[in-house]
């Protein structure tokens, strides 16, 4: 069946389908090491390049071929390319796409470990990085430089669900020839679509959403154009940063039902949202569904809902939300998101304890600040915990 012009859905299910010799309904693990050649000349053939089957894992393997399928056709990419965790996938990223003197620009509220590594790692080598608010444009255009090569965007931003304008990104990197990157965690293709927005190149850790039972971790690189594939591709094989075939077989049982997964995550996230808003002891919330939010009509415009990621702080600040995690009963206090269940952390002490305190604040990153993955658990029962919580401060 040909699903170029499938819905959704349809993809999520089928998309990346093997038929494999026993007619198997769903893609077999194929957890094998190596693969048997025909002949030495069919052996050859496949190192050359003149036959497309497979060879060793860390090359190539059909059910992690499967979900790169997959996944590159619901971002209505040329192609995936799936790799051991999240921050594989943005290593990769970043080791194909950056040589030594190049500059690099990225949300400065960007996943903790995407900006340590940049700051801590790639140093070593002379790339240069600048964190700068995304949302603001002329943020993003002052940063440019004669060496600047890529701009990556975390949108919404990871904790403060800051958006960021990727159709004006989009034509930004095109006036100055950068590549633009964009991490769609938090949105998923079933809200966000990058790739159609003008990105070169969008990233999943897919250990969230699109697993979306915290069994497992991943991350996947969809590019728009074959190019970028190949030569991102080719960076993954050389680093072996490759996804186990049992991480993918999860991931493609775990994608099936993203589309209902988020549906329930989202409904739930705006009752959530709705009852933290009028709360007395909550001070602030973020959430890209309130009419509250800074960028509420850019995220109308350029998502396809809401999500269930939700940021807040507490008129005690940090010592109240420190006693709101403690209290919680439901909500899971622990690091990830984009899973079944409903989630509670501190990203300042926690995820993003390993950028300073000066890059945190200027990134908006408060130590007041609370990050709520709101699950698909009844929404009065979500609500009711929070409330018994907030009762206790």
């Amino acid at each position: 069946m040909d699903l170029k012009y499938a819905g959704f859905d349809t993809k999520l299910i089928h998309a990346g389908e093997i038929e494999d010799q026993f007619g198997s309904a769903t893609v077999p693990i194929y957890q094998t090491s190596t693969f048997r050649f025909k002949n030495a000349q069919h052996g050859a053939d496949c190192f050359s390049g003149a036959s497309d089957g497979y060879i060793y894992t860390r090359i190539g393997n059909p059910t992690i071929h499967a979900l790169e399928q997959n996944i590159a056709a619901l971002e209505n990419g040329f192609g995936g390319i799936a790799t051991g965790s999240g921050m594989g996938a943005i290593t990769t990223v970043y080791m194909a796409l950056l040589n030594g003197g190049d500059h690099i620009i990225s949300t400065d509220a960007v996943y903790g470990p995407a900006r340590g590594v940049l700051e801590q790692d790639f140093t070593r080598f002379h790339v240069e990085a600048s964190f700068v608010n995304t949302a603001d444009l002329d943020e993003i255009k002052k940063a440019i430089r004669p060496n600047s090569k890529v701009l990556y965007i975390e949108t919404p931003a990871n904790p403060t669900m800051q958006i960021t304008d990727l159709v004006a990104c989009a034509k930004i990197a095109k006036e100055h020839g950068l590549v633009l990157v964009v991490d769609n965690t938090f949105c998923t293709p079933y809200l966000q679509k990058p790739l159609d927005l003008g990105a070169d190149v969008v990233l999943h850790s897919v250990t969230k959403f699109i697993n979306g039972h915290a069994d497992i971790v991943g991350g996947i690189i969809v590019t728009k154009e074959a190019a970028l594939y190949k030569k991102i591709r080719h960076c993954m094989v050389y680093m072996g940063c490759n996804m186990d075939p049992h991480q993918a077989y999860l991931v493609l049982r775990g994608v099936k039902t993203l589309s209902l997964r988020v549906d329930r995550n989202q409904e739930n996230a705006v009752k959530v949202a709705d009852f933290l808003e009028s709360h007395p002891k909550v001070a602030w919330i973020k959430y890209p569904g309130l009419k509250s939010h800074p960028q509420y009509e850019l995220a109308k415009r350029q998502m396809m809902g809401a999500g269930s990621m939700i940021s807040f702080g507490l008129t005690g600040g940090f010592e109240a939300g420190k006693k709101l995690m403690d209290n919680v009963h439901l909500a899971v206090l622990a690091v990830s998101l984009g899973g079944v269940e409903t989630l509670i952390q501190h990203p300042a002490s926690m995820t993003h304890a390993g950028v300073s305190k000066e890059n945190k604040e200027q990134a908006g990153i408060t130590d007041d600040l609370v990050r709520f993955s709101v699950g698909i658990e009844n929404a009065e029962d979500i609500i009711g915990d929070l409330k018994q919580a907030l009762d206790k401060i």
